[in-house]
């Protein structure tokens, strides 16, 4: 979603398009392979070519960004319960086991959380913006507006926000 919306705002993204789109999420994943050898790959130059673009990094990664680049960081948070109902979900349907239990898999979850947190605010050059996903389903324009401002971005915020296809919000905690 959140790439979605930076692409929609006139971020170019580096993305190389070998995921494609499959029903868990039809817009496609706008990943970049690369990112994923992050920890083990000892040439990361290309972080900094990549100034002035969008990356999609998942959490466990950011730890291996490399030191002296600037980066700024839309967090995307989403309810650990409807991660969780989630992933069972995306398992269930590619018939695959579970390994962990979902009480193990929410502890596992807000550690990893903390620990991110605590990493990226001892880094130098890092700022970081939290954004919610349910906040950005209910309040598309509003939250768009955040990033924007966040970013840098100048240009209208409509198309952000309309870039945001809360369709695709299926695993809604249910509300009391």
């Amino acid at each position: 979603m959140m790439m979605r919306m930076l692409a929609a705002g006139g971020v170019p993204l580096l993305s190389d398009g070998e995921r494609e789109a499959d029903r868990d999420n039809p817009h496609g994943y706008f990943e970049l392979e690369r990112v994923k050898r992050l920890e083990r790959d000892p040439d990361r130059r290309w972080v900094r070519q990549a100034r002035g673009q969008a990356v999609k990094v998942v959490s466990p990664l950011l730890r291996w960004l490399p030191p002296g680049n600037g980066y700024r960081i839309v967090f995307m948070l989403r309810d650990l319960d409807e991660v969780i109902t989630s992933q069972n979900r995306m398992l269930e349907r590619l018939g695959e086991p579970n390994p962990v239990d979902d009480a193990r898999a929410r502890e596992l979850y807000v550690r990893h959380l903390d620990d991110v947190r605590r990493l990226m605010q001892r880094r130098p050059g890092v700022r970081w913006l939290d954004v919610r996903y349910d906040e950005a389903v209910l309040a598309p324009e509003r939250v768009a507006g955040h990033v924007q401002r966040f970013l840098g971005l100048t240009g209208e915020v409509a198309p952000m926000a309309r870039a945001i296809d809360g369709e695709l919000y299926r695993n809604r905690k249910e509300q009391p």
